[in-house]
């Protein structure tokens, strides 16, 4: 059942699509990303901005 407690902790206001990671649930997901190579060229994209697309094809 939704109180305004688990509705303030779900709330996806803010964000550009219903898709995008919250902060919380960027929390969980880093740490099993990738880190970015010490050597090379620097990513052209934040690892989060990768999983927010990812999920907006899923979602569609």
């Amino acid at each position: 059942m939704w109180t305004p407690t688990t509705r303030a902790q779900h709330s996806r206001t803010g964000l550009r699509y219903g898709s995008d990671v919250t902060d919380a649930e960027w929390l969980l997901l880093s740490p099993f990303l990738p880190a970015p190579s010490p050597c090379g060229r620097h990513r052209k994209w934040e690892m989060r901005e990768i999983v927010n697309a990812i999920f907006y094809v899923l979602r569609g």
